[in-house]
């Protein structure tokens, strides 16, 4: 019989295990779908789960870095560590409490074309995912933010520009 230490595995190799099984899941129900029910119906319910999932992973991504407030500093750590971790290449900033996120190279974005997803199908699952993604991000951190996407690799852009700016508050509101 083989021993524990045979079952135990470096956590890169769990890691990449996880992250190549996450990614490939969600290709593959949208492709179902999407062959049952046409692109339409299955980009709606993509959009539907995009709506849910960015709370747990923004909850989760509290939880694992410890931060409890809304403020910019955390909105940047725990956003930044859910793209980190799927695997895009980005530079994030926070300035007079907006934060801006620019993505490089979009993991997602890079599966489609892989796959062989036109650019104008591509364009259509980020605008709507994307935007729905940054939104839900924005009201975890206390409903503070507005949500704009002011550039999108999919659409030809340079980069994925996301910007969180405060909501400003009407005097003699709480803070």
């Amino acid at each position: 019989m083989p021993s524990d230490s045979e079952y135990s595995y470096p956590e890169k190799t769990v890691t990449d295990f996880l992250h190549r099984s996450y990614t490939a899941v969600d290709g593959l129900w949208f492709v179902k779908i999407e062959e049952r029910q046409g692109f339409d119906a299955a980009l709606e319910l993509d959009q539907q789960v995009w709506a849910i999932m960015p709370k747990i992973q923004a909850r989760k991504a509290r939880e694992l870095l410890g931060e409890e407030g809304d403020g910019p500093e955390a909105l940047a750590r725990c956003f930044g560590l859910k793209l980190r971790s799927e695997g895009h290449d980005l530079d994030i900033s926070v300035e007079n409490g907006a934060v801006r996120v620019c993505v490089h190279y979009c993991r997602w974005l890079e599966i489609m074309k892989r796959s062989g997803r036109d650019e104008r199908l591509a364009a259509q699952i980020g605008e709507r995912i994307c935007t729905t993604e940054g939104a839900v991000w924005a009201r975890e951190f206390g409903g503070r933010y507005r949500f704009s996407l002011l550039q999108r690799r999919c659409a030809g852009d340079g980069c994925c520009e996301y910007l969180f700016t405060p909501i400003e508050t009407a005097p003699g509101e709480d803070e």
